[in-house]
C-alpha cells in the first residue's frame, strides 16, 4: 500500500469535501441497516409495512445524495488523470466505488427508486405470509412488480451480453454469465460424480443421530458458548433470531448476525451461527480507518460468502473442529448425545443427502441448490419463464439437479428471501463463496502447514488473525478479482474446491 501524498491545497479541499460526503452516506447507511436489521428481528408485525415508508423516504434521500451535483462535481474533479494520480489508494477506492454506484443510479428517477423501496418492503412481508402458508399464489403479483423494476434497472445500468450480467455485476463486480457459466460447469459435473460414488459407497454415516429433538434453549446456550471462542466479537456484535439467517453491519463495532433455531435440526442453528459469524468477522475485521468510507465493507458479496462458507464448513465442519468442541457439546445434550462417537458424530455432521431447503443442504449439494437459483435467474432476465410458472420450473430442475420434488412450495421456491428484496443476482455469491473458500484454503495451507492443528487445539485466533491480515482489513479497497490473485496467485479456479469436496468425501465414505 503506497503511503499517503501531500496533494496541493485545491486538490485537498475536494478530497476533504468527498470525504465528508462519503462519511454522511455512511451514515445514511448505518441507519437504513440498523432498521432493516430491526424489522427483520425486532419490529412487531402491524407496524412494518407503515414504517417501510419512512424507511423509503431515508433511502430516497440517501439516494438523492448519491447522485446530487456535488457528488457528480467531486467525482468528475476528483477523477481527472492529474488529480486522480495524485490520490493514496484508500481515496481512489472510495472515489471508483461511489462513482460506480453514481454511474448507475443517476440514471433512475428518484420517484421510481422511492417506489422500488417501499414495495420491497412490502414484498418481504408478502413473501414471510405466503412462505408460511404454502402460498405463492398471494406471493405472486408482489414479485412479479419486483422483476419488472429489476429489468428496468438493468436496462437502465445498461450491460453487455446477457441482461442478467446487470444483476451479477450489482453483487460481484466484473462477473458475467460468461464467466460463470464454465465454473459452474465443472463443479456441477464434479458434484455429481463425487454424489455417485457416495450413494455407492457400502460406508454411510449413522443416520438416527438427528433423528431427535434438541432443546432449544440448550442450542441458544451453547451458540452463544461457541461465538467467541471461534472469534466472533461480542462486544462489537450480538446474536438474535429470525425467520432467514443473514449478518448485517452497522459498523465495525456493532455487526448483528442472526440464526433460526429448530428443536428437530440442531445442525441448522449451529453452522447457521458460524456461517454468519464468518460474515460478522469480516465486517469485524475491516481497518477501522475505513469506518464512515464507502470502502469498510467487504469487497463483494462472493468474498464475504468464502469467509462465512470457509468458517462453516472448512473449519466447523472439520474432525479437528469437533475433537475441541464435541464434548461441551454432548454437556449441553447428554441424552442425544453420550453414547455418540466424536467419529460417528463427525461422519453424521458431513453426511450428503439431497434435500429440499438450501441452508439445511450438504456441503456437496448445496451447490446444485445455487445452480438451480441461478438457472432460473437467467431465465427470468432473458424472458424463458414467467413468475407465475415459477413452481413447476423449480420443481422440475430440483428433480433434473438433485432427484427430489419438493412437496409444497414453502419447501421449494417459497424457501428464500432473496427475491422479495430484489436480490436477483445475488445467489450465485454463495457458490462463488464456496469456489473462493476452497482457494484460499490451499493457500492458508501453505502459508500454515499445521492450520487442523490450530483448529484442534482451539486456537482460532491465530486463523482469525490470518484472514484479517490477509482479507478482512483491506475491506473494498481491492476488487474481488484482484484480491483473490493478491492472495492466492491466480484468478478463481473450481479445481481447488473440486479437489477438496473429493479429497474430503473419498475419506468420509471411503472410496
Amino acid at each position: 500500500m503506497s503511503s499517503v501524498p501531500v496533494l496541493e491545497a485545491s486538490i485537498q479541499d475536494k478530497v476533504d469535501a468527498f470525504n465528508k460526503l462519503d462519511e454522511k452516506l455512511c451514515h445514511y447507511s448505518d441507519v437504513l441497516g440498523l432498521l432493516s436489521w430491526d424489522s427483520k428481528t425486532k419490529a412487531p408485525k402491524k407496524g412494518r409495512s407503515l414504517f417501510g415508508k419512512a424507511r423509503g423516504t431515508l433511502s430516497t434521500e440517501a439516494f438523492k445524495l448519491s447522485i446530487s451535483k456535488e457528488m457528480g462535481d467531486l467525482l468528475e474533479f476528483l477523477t481527472e488523470d492529474k488529480v486522480w494520480e495524485q490520490l493514496d489508494d484508500a481515496t481512489k477506492a472510495c472515489v471508483s466505488e461511489r462513482k460506480k454506484n453514481y454511474d448507475k443510479s443517476v440514471k433512475i428517477p428518484a420517484d421510481e427508486y422511492q417506489e422500488y423501496v417501499v414495495l420491497v418492503n412490502d414484498a418481504n412481508e408478502a413473501w414471510e405470509a405466503a412462505r408460511e402458508n404454502n402460498d405463492f399464489a398471494s406471493y405472486a403479483p408482489v414479485l412479479e412488480k419486483v422483476l419488472v423494476f429489476k429489468k428496468k434497472f438493468a436496462e437502465y445500468y445498461g450491460y453487455e451480453g446477457h441482461p442478467y450480467n446487470a444483476m451479477l455485476n450489482e453483487f460481484e463486480p466484473g462477473l458475467t454469465v460468461e464467466k460463470l457459466d464454465p465454473l459452474f460447469k465443472e463443479l456441477r459435473e464434479k458434484s455429481v460424480e463425487i454424489l455417485n460414488k457416495i450413494k455407492a459407497s457400502k460406508s454411510q454415516p449413522r443416520e438416527d443421530i438427528f433423528a431427535q429433538d434438541y432443546d432449544i434453549e440448550s442450542q441458544k446456550k451453547f451458540n452463544q458458548y461457541i461465538l467467541p471462542l471461534i472469534g466472533f466479537d461480542m462486544e462489537a456484535g450480538r446474536l438474535d433470531e429470525t425467520v432467514h439467517p443473514f449478518a448485517s453491519s452497522v459498523n465495525t463495532g456493532d455487526v448483528r448476525i442472526t440464526t433460526r433455531y429448530l428443536k428437530e435440526n440442531v445442525r441448522s442453528a449451529i453452522f447457521g451461527t458460524i456461517h454468519e459469524a464468518g460474515h460478522g468477522m469480516y465486517e469485524q475485521g475491516v481497518n477501522p480507518d475505513y469506518e464512515g468510507r464507502v470502502i469498510r465493507r467487504g469487497t463483494s458479496f462472493g468474498i464475504h460468502e468464502s469467509q462465512s462458507r470457509f468458517l462453516e464448513n472448512m473449519v466447523g465442519r472439520s474432525k479437528e473442529f469437533w475433537v475441541y468442541f464435541y464434548e461441551d457439546l454432548q454437556k449441553h445434550f447428554p441424552e442425544q448425545l453420550s453414547e455418540v462417537s466424536l467419529d460417528d458424530f463427525y461422519r453424521s455432521v458431513n453426511k450428503v443427502d439431497p434435500s429440499y431447503i438450501r441452508v439445511e443442504a450438504d456441503e456437496l449439494t448445496y451447490n446444485l441448490h445455487i445452480m438451480i437459483r441461478y438457472e432460473v435467474e437467467k431465465g427470468l432476465f432473458a424472458g424463458e419463464y414467467e413468475v407465475k410458472d415459477l413452481p413447476k420450473v423449480w420443481n422440475e430442475k430440483m428433480e433434473e439437479y438433485l432427484g427430489i420434488t419438493p412437496p409444497t412450495d414453502t419447501l421449494g421456491v417459497l424457501q428464500d428471501v432473496h427475491w422479495s428484496f430484489g436480490g436477483f443476482g445475488y445467489f450465485p455469491s454463495y457458490s462463488l463463496g464456496n469456489l473462493y473458500a476452497a482457494q484460499i484454503l490451499y493457500t492458508f495451507l501453505k502459508e500454515m502447514p499445521d492450520f487442523y492443528d490450530k483448529i484442534e487445539q482451539g486456537n482460532f485466533l491465530a486463523i482469525g488473525g490470518w484472514l484479517k491480515e490477509n482479507i478482512h482489513q483491506y475491506g473494498k479497497l481491492y476488487s474481488p478479482n484482484d484480491l483473490i490473485v493478491k492472495l492466492t496467485g491466480e484468478e478463481l479456479d473450481a479445481k481447488y474446491l473440486v479437489r477438496y469436496l473429493e479429497e474430503k468425501y473419498a475419506a468420509i465414505y471411503q472410496f
